[in-house]
């Protein structure tokens, strides 16, 4: 469905692009006070991220990415749609009809994820072919995953109860109930085959979550995996009132999915805001429900569902980040980006390292400044100050650094699927801040993503964006690819002003 939405977006895009160019963009002056009170600030953005299908888990290159994305984020857990399709084997039919389950590649995907220290997100997806009530439901992707209903519930229900079973005979009940089982993926967009989709998705999940505890209690269940911040309070309704087991909500939303479908109304909202405006509307359901103290998960987002590589792959994504996770803070337990990794199939085998896809890391390994920016956002405090501005978070750190982050947002040029390099969407801004509290002798140091620091496109562009780059381009790509050295940063008199550009990130930490 990603890439399916409304073509509206473009359009709105380039709309607040033009307002973006034309608002007047004078200094942001903020006080910061290191010994003000604060606010709890857990990484709620950085505890789990997204990635194309279960099969890719199996090569060498997704598992690079993973460990690089680990070791600047330390995220806890992984989503993959496809642990159920038939290219793992999981699910056959002998000759006398029954049920054959093989778990050789899920557990080699399993171990791979649990040996860098990655736990699953279990997406319950897709329907193999031989349980399928309509073998020839089949969903657009390149890998053909079949959406139908199962034929036999009866049958559905010993899949799942085998499988966990078995999840649970390898990895131990205390580790397998640290996981999170989520019931498919955005049967209201498309991806389910079941006729009404709400009551006949209602139906799998109930069967779904019954047999899995059944298997133990203490595993955790949950769903609707809706597109579009859907179905949320209808879907805590239908659990509550039939009794069904649930142990968390999870939803989705591309910042550029429209109005119409997010909020079913046509009133505007830029892409900075739509992705926290969803997730607010989503937690407020969970909240006037008779469950309102169930964890809401977001297990997709990301700045776009379509591929625009100047918005996924340039330092858009930095500003894009840091002012999407200042918004969300205290409405999510978790928010997974839509990928972490580009080692990713739904459009078919990608013709570019860098053509506007999902992950922070492109082909050959190639951190994008998106995976710069989560590396400094990474080393934001867990306490938070309160402070009146849209572009400075200003954080507190437990080992008594004050980290302050600032940002320039901009809206961008709406390109789809042609790459063209994007109009200045605006000037530099300065930020003011004046510093209270400080120690005698405290030291600021400065991070910085932004077009000219930690952005590998500005090379890639130099290189005239080759389709194939040539191994000794693919070692340029990785140095101009790298994040920039912290630079020392004066304090003037309890003073520090800085110019940050347009789309950029910039941290600074004082000691």
């Amino acid at each position: 469905m990603k890439l399916l939405r409304s073509a509206v977006a473009c359009l709105m895009s380039t709309v607040f692009a033009i307002a973006a160019a034309e608002a007047p963009s004078g200094p942001v002056a903020v006080t910061v006070d290191a010994n003000a009170a604060t606010t709890p600030f857990p990484h709620f953005w950085e505890r789990m991220f997204g990635s194309g299908r279960a099969a890719l888990a199996l090569r060498t290159s997704y598992q690079r990415d993973l460990r690089m994305v680990k070791a600047v984020t330390g995220f806890e857990y992984v989503r993959f749609h496809g642990l159920l399709h038939d290219e793992l084997g999981l699910f056959d039919l002998g000759e006398d009809g029954k049920p054959v389950y093989n778990y050789s590649y899920v557990d080699q995907i399993y171990d791979a994820l649990l040996e860098a220290g990655v736990k699953p997100f279990v997406e319950l997806s897709f329907m193999p072919q031989k349980l399928a009530a309509d073998p020839d439901k089949i969903f657009g992707f390149w890998y053909k995953p079949n959406i139908s209903p199962p034929k036999d519930y009866a049958q559905w229900d010993a899949l799942i109860d085998a499988l966990t079973r078995h999840l649970v005979d390898r990895y131990g009940i205390d580790e397998v109930a640290t996981w999170y089982f989520e019931v498919w993926n955005e049967p209201n967009a498309g991806f389910w085959g079941g006729e009404p989709y709400q009551p006949t998705y209602f139906e799998l999940y109930d069967h779904t979550a019954r047999a899995i505890k059944r298997v133990d209690a203490r595993l955790r269940v949950g769903g609707p995996s809706s597109a579009q911040a859907a179905w949320s309070g209808d879907f805590v309704r239908h659990c509550v009132e039939h009794g069904i087991p649930v142990d968390f909500v999870s939803t989705h939303v591309y910042a550029n999915d429209s109005p119409e479908d997010v909020f079913g109304n046509s009133e505007p909202v830029p892409r900075e805001k739509m992705t926290c405006r969803a997730v607010r509307k989503a937690r407020d359901e969970i909240r006037h429900s008779a469950r309102p103290a169930l964890p809401l998960i977001f297990s997709e987002y990301n700045a776009s569902f379509a591929r625009e590589p100047n918005i996924t792959d340039t330092d858009f994504m930095a500003a894009w980040l840091a002012s999407t996770i200042s918004q969300c803070d205290g409405l999510a337990e978790m928010m997974a980006q839509w990928t972490f990794s580009d080692v990713f199939e739904e459009g078919g085998v990608i013709k570019s390292p860098f053509h506007g896809g999902f992950g922070i890391v492109a082909e050959y390994g190639l951190p994008k400044p998106a995976f710069n920016a989560y590396a400094l956002l990474h080393d934001l405090g867990d306490k938070r100050l309160a402070l009146e501005s849209d572009s400075v978070l200003a954080t507190r750190r437990a080992d008594g650094a004050l980290v302050i982050a600032l940002w320039n947002y901009a809206d961008p040029d709406a390109t789809g699927e042609s790459y063209t390099p994007p109009r200045a969407a605006g000037p530099a801004r300065r930020f003011e801040l004046t510093l209270k509290g400080l120690r005698a002798g405290a030291s600021a140091s400065l991070r910085r993503v932004d077009r000219e620091h930690g952005n590998v496109i500005k090379t890639y562009d130099a290189m005239r964006r080759p389709p194939w780059p040539r191994r000794e381009q693919v070692v340029q790509l990785r140095e101009a690819a790298a994040a920039a050295p912290p630079e020392s940063l004066p304090i003037d008199h309890g003073r520090i002003r800085l110019d940050v550009p347009v789309h950029g990130l910039a941290l600074i930490e004082l000691r």
